[in-house]
């Protein structure tokens, strides 16, 4: 064992030192530059301790902070310049970012896209579900049906704007670009739009962009082991940009394979080539990341973006928010679909939001339209399924300073969930609506 046994974090925490976490942080850097050398990022991390049991007595409890501050030394000693640049921009978004929400800013945040919130509150406001309150009374008149009826009009009238506003640019469009975060409807509002748009005459090709992952081992991973498929820089950005400006000068491409089960990718496996009438269909997170298709002009590409924009007031009169429904909806979807438990969703989530804070959020507002996928009657459904679930892992992990982000979550949600009039029949909500995507039950073919 080294000199140092324990770690200030932030908040103020003491948890155990774990040289892995250097490892990763200088790694995540490195991915976020193009850089891929894993031992090469162990190499730097010994330096770090180096320097750090150089400076600090034996038992010394260093801060976070202080460790970063050598990070940035070793990078830039050892002239990875790009890297460093890139952990530097990251700690200075990370600390803009903790300060903001302590000082509650009266400044509107660019992650917001506020105009479509202003009308789903507009919405909620006038069909009497903007708090849970008006909500469980409306379930207690029996009137759930009609909850369920009023939310999915509202998403299919979205949904025929989307399907004009991409029609009128049908001459110049070479693709639609679905985007949105993690469990925010895009499978569903993918399909559905096809479905309209076919109807109008226009053709689409898919293009999977899974298949664009590099393998597993290239992925960063925390010191869990849990892997990081969430950042864009888990796609090969580059070799999504050429395929997509050959697609989109009328060339073929081969499409790479990605395989899951063993973690491996495999390029140059299927043709693709987009006709004279043909838009390509493009369902990712990171649609709107600027890199994703930086060498497609403006006017050749639709963006769409997607987020349950629930406006609902709980009793302590906070809004329901957004992140909790995805991550609900997340952990229903893994659930059956990737046998994934829900725990671990809870405990991977804060990746999820890492990389949503950094790169889609901050996007929203440069879509060409915004589609609200929440559906108000969602929560009653939610609360049968996992409110026991919740409940044991704010138990499980409250106290516990390395699992501070799960225990906060499911303790907000644990309150979010106990206050609403819980509903077990789902049989009201239509075969292929949204919400089945993550509830079961679709009659949408999804692959």
């Amino acid at each position: 064992m080294g000199k140092f046994k324990y770690v200030i974090k932030r908040s103020g925490a003491i948890v155990p030192f774990n040289p892995e976490r250097i490892v990763n942080v200088i790694y995540r850097a490195a991915v976020a530059v193009g850089g891929r050398d894993r031992e090469r990022a162990e190499e730097l991390a010994k330096q770090v301790i180096a320097l750090m049991e150089e400076k600090y007595e034996e038992g010394y409890k260093p801060h976070v902070e202080e460790i970063q501050d050598m990070v940035e030394k070793v990078l830039i000693e050892n002239g990875h310049a790009k890297v460093a640049k890139e952990f530097i921009l990251y700690r200075e978004e990370a600390a803009r970012r903790r300060r903001a929400e302590s000082r509650h800013l009266s400044k509107p945040s660019e992650f917001i896209p506020w105009a479509k919130v202003w009308n789903s509150l507009d919405w909620a406001v006038s069909h009497n579900l903007h708090t849970i309150e008006a909500l469980n009374e409306r379930i207690r008149k029996g009137e759930f049906p009609q909850i369920v009826h009023e939310s999915e009009s509202a998403y299919e009238t979205q949904l025929d704007t989307a399907a004009e506003l991409i029609k009128e640019r049908s001459k110049e469009l070479k693709m639609v670009m679905v985007s949105g975060p993690s469990s925010s409807g895009k499978t569903t509002t993918t399909l559905k739009l096809e479905q309209r748009l076919n109807k109008m005459g226009m053709k689409f090709v898919p293009l999977i962009v899974d298949n664009y992952f590099f393998d597993l081992e290239l992925h960063p991973k925390d010191e869990f082991g849990d892997y990081d498929f969430e950042t864009p820089q888990a796609l090969d950005l580059e070799l999504i940009n050429e395929h997509l400006k050959k697609l989109a000068n009328g060339e073929e491409v081969k499409i790479p394979y990605y395989d899951f089960k063993e973690g491996k990718r495999y390029l140059d496996r299927t043709p693709l080539k987009i006709g004279k009438d043909e838009v390509l269909l493009i369902d990712s997170l990171h649609g709107l990341f600027p890199e994703f298709s930086k060498e497609i002009p403006l006017e050749q590409k639709f963006k769409l973006y997607l987020e349950p924009l629930l406006q609902m007031k709980m009793p302590d009169g906070k809004y329901i928010r957004w992140t909790d429904l995805r991550l609900i909806r997340r952990m229903l979807r893994d659930s059956v679909h990737r046998a994934y438990n829900p725990e671990q969703t809870l405990l991977h989530w804060h990746y999820v939001r890492s990389s949503e804070k950094r790169n889609i959020l901050p996007y929203c507002n440069t879509a060409d339209y915004i589609i609200n996928t929440a559906m108000p009657y969602e929560v009653p459904l939610y609360r049968p399924k996992l409110l026991e679930h919740f409940r044991e892992w704010e138990k499980k992990y409250e106290g516990d300073p390395l699992r501070e982000d799960a225990y906060e979550r499911a303790s907000r949600v644990r309150k979010m969930l106990e206050s609403v009039e819980p509903v077990d029949d789902d049989s009201p909500i239509p075969g292929d609506s949204v919400l089945r995507e993550f509830i079961g039950g679709s009659i949408l073919k999804y692959h």
